[in-house]
Order: C-alpha cells, then sequence, then structure tokens
C-alpha cells in the first residue's frame, strides 16, 4: 500500500504508546518512532545494526532539539527568544536562518519566522476561547519582520519583544541532518519522517518509495523530500475557522488560495519552508516562480 503522511504518522502514534524508545517490524523494517520538534517521527531502516543506527539518529535528533526547539526552555532559540541575543550561536541555528531567509527573500517576505509573537497572541487568545482584537494584532505586527534580524557567527539579536519560530523549516531542517548523518555512514535506502518526508534512496526492495499526497495523486520518492502544508490543517478555533499560518502583513490567519500544497525538493528544509510559503502566495504564477527559484524544487500539488 502507498504510504501517506497521515498514515504513517498515524503508525508512529500507535507505536509511541510503548516504552521509549519504542521499535517494532512493518513490512519487514526496522522502525523507531518518537518525537521531532513536537511533532511524531519516524525512520525506517533494514539494516542489522538498525539499533544502533536507531540510537545515533535519537541522538542527533535530540541534540538538533535543544537548538532549534521552542518545546525545549533552554534549547538556544528559546533562549535567543527569551534574552534577545546570544552569543557565538551554533552552527546549525546560523544554516537555519539563512536557508529561511532565503525562502522570504523568494516569497516576497511573506514566509516570516518572526511571526511568534502573532502566533503566541493567537494561541493565547484561544486558550481563553476567544479571538485577540484589532489593537492586539496591532501592537503584535509591530514586533514582527525578518529584516530587522541580526546575525552571523559571533551574534544573533533581535528588537526587543521580537520572537522567533523554526516551526515553518524546523523539521525539514532536522530530517536534512539526519539524512546526512546516516548517509556519512554508507547507509542508502532510508524512509525519514519528522512530520516532513525525507527519502535517502529508494526502498531496500528497489524502486522508489511509493507516496500518495495528502493533496491528491502520487509519487515515487528518491533521494528527495517532500512537504504538504495546509492553512487549516491546525486551527485555532474549534470550528477550524482560524488557521495556524499567519500573514505576517497582516497579522490575522491567511486567506489561502488553496486548501493544501505539496511541494518537493532535494532539501527538506526547503521543501518545508516552501510549502510553508506557498499556503501565503496570493496566485499560482507567483507560487510556481517562488518554488522553481530554488534548484530541483517542484511544486508537485495544489487543491
Amino acid at each position: 500500500m502507498p504510504i501517506t503522511r497521515r498514515r504513517l504518522i498515524t503508525i508512529s502514534a500507535a507505536f509511541a504508546m510503548l516504552p521509549a524508545p519504542s521499535r517494532a517490524t512493518v513490512s519487514g523494517t526496522r522502525l523507531w518512532t518518537g518525537q521531532a520538534l513536537g511533532a511524531r517521527a519516524s525512520i525506517r531502516i533494514e539494516h542489522p545494526d538498525g539499533e544502533a543506527i536507531a540510537a545515533r539518529v535519537r541522538a542527533e535528533i535530540d541534540r538538533l532539539e535543544n537548538i532549534l526547539s521552542l518545546y525545549r526552555p533552554d534549547s538556544a532559540v528559546a533562549r535567543l527568544n527569551r534574552l534577545g541575543s546570544i552569543a557565538e550561536p551554533p552552527f546549525e541555528l546560523l544554516e537555519c536562518l539563512s536557508l529561511a531567509g532565503a525562502v522570504n527573500r523568494a516569497s516576497g517576505g511573506r514566509f516570516d519566522p518572526t511571526v511568534q509573537p502573532l502566533w503566541a497572541l493567537w494561541a493565547e487568545a484561544a486558550a481563553r476561547g476567544e479571538r485577540p482584537d484589532a489593537q492586539a494584532i496591532r501592537a503584535a505586527t509591530a514586533r514582527v519582520g525578518w529584516q530587522r534580524i541580526k546575525f552571523d557567527a559571533t551574534m544573533i539579536a533581535l528588537i526587543p519583544g521580537m520572537a522567533l519560530t523554526l516551526n515553518g523549516i524546523g523539521q525539514g531542517y532536522v530530517a536534512d541532518r539526519v539524512a546526512a548523518l546516516l548517509e556519512a555512514e554508507g547507509l542508502t535506502d532510508i524512509l525519514i519522517d519528522t512530520g516532513e518526508l525525507r527519502a535517502l534512496g529508494g526502498r531496500p526492495q528497489g524502486g522508489d518509495w511509493p507516496v500518495r499526497l495528502e493533496t491528491g495523486g502520487r509519487l515515487g520518492l528518491r533521494q528527495r523530500a517532500l512537504a504538504t502544508s495546509s492553512p487549516l490543517g491546525t486551527t485555532f478555533d474549534p470550528a477550524g475557522k482560524d488557521g495556524h499560518i499567519l500573514d505576517p502583513a497582516t497579522g490575522i490567519p491567511v486567506q489561502a488560495k488553496w486548501r493544501a500544497v505539496s511541494v518537493s525538493a532535494p532539501s527538506a528544509a526547503i521543501a518545508d519552508a516552501l510549502a510553508t510559503a506557498a499556503c501565503l502566495m496570493v496566485d499560482a504564477k507567483s507560487l510556481e516562480e517562488m518554488v522553481t527559484g530554488f534548484s530541483g524544487a517542484r511544486l508537485e500539488h495544489r487543491v
């Protein structure tokens, strides 16, 4: 049966009830399941040393979460948000910001990781069963703006009140780093799922990894990443009208042209960011131009 992101995540959730780290055999393939940046994560490996490899992968994911995750109060990005600056930032955070900056420019500023003050505002209002009022939205929007970040190898600095979220690129970045770790060990034919899919080679039995897109249709994934974003995939309100992808210009959930967009690319971080940015693009032409501006990136489907 073709793999779907939704099905893969469901399988992972079932095994997550077992003592961590949970492992099982699915279709003859070693499966590790856990979490990465707040999302279910799984790695399918067919190898005699699968258990040792999974342990190294878990250690790498843990290391990256200590840098990129908002779910860990002492991570590098959480400390940056709390303190406003950090000296000698980790290379991985700088690299992730550089990739985010490229997508910010290509999207005309629509992809903007500095929307965290807006996201926090909407989430806090939702917890009270409310929507934020116009004045609060304007105040939070005034603290958003990618161009105000200053970063280099010595320092990352935000203006007072700013904060970052890497939720639109971080899961893909983790997938890329895990793929690099496994590839350096000479391993191939692995499917990595950190919330975004990253194929290192193809299936151990031969051929591409068969993927059924959430947006419809199918494709074969080999040495490539796939990301899908949906404006209403996560919502702030029970009615499902206020989606989690916020327009940095207006401060409100994007009124998207599409229900979901799937993008593939050699880099999972780029695919992740482009899929998120796609939900903010105003028309099909600008969407296509943004995606094709990145080497090897493809718009696979939109609905």
